[in-house]
């Protein structure tokens, strides 16, 4: 799921894609509470930050994640998925994840997509 969201938010899609222009759509993501990963993923696959402060390494695991923040997972893959440049922080912008089925976004007539 996250490569076809980094794909569309890049534009790869599309006939006049060009790397260094904003081209692609934004994304709206919804259900991000119903993500199952397979195998024992969640109790060994860890995520690192550093919060800046001194002995601010942190591990969290994605077990934690699929319980306390999966719109967070789903944002956190895609991003790393994303060109490491300021292309990107304004790509991952037009990415919208949403825990449940409602999102304010209707007025739009976002398209579903398999």
């Amino acid at each position: 799921m996250a490569t076809e969201i980094a794909t569309i938010l890049m534009g790869k899609h599309r006939v006049d894609y060009t790397p260094y222009m904003l081209v692609g759509e934004g994304v709206v993501v919804i259900n991000a509470d119903k993500v199952k990963v397979s195998g024992n993923k969640a109790e060994t696959r860890e995520y690192t930050y550093y919060t800046g402060f001194p002995g601010g390494l942190r591990h969290v695991k994605l077990a934690d994640y699929l319980t306390d923040a999966p719109e967070e997972l789903i944002n956190l893959a895609v991003r790393r998925m994303l060109p490491k440049n300021q292309l990107a922080r304004k790509m991952i912008s037009r990415l919208k994840v949403y825990r449940g089925p409602v999102h304010p976004h209707g007025a739009q007539k976002p398209a579903a997509r398999k």
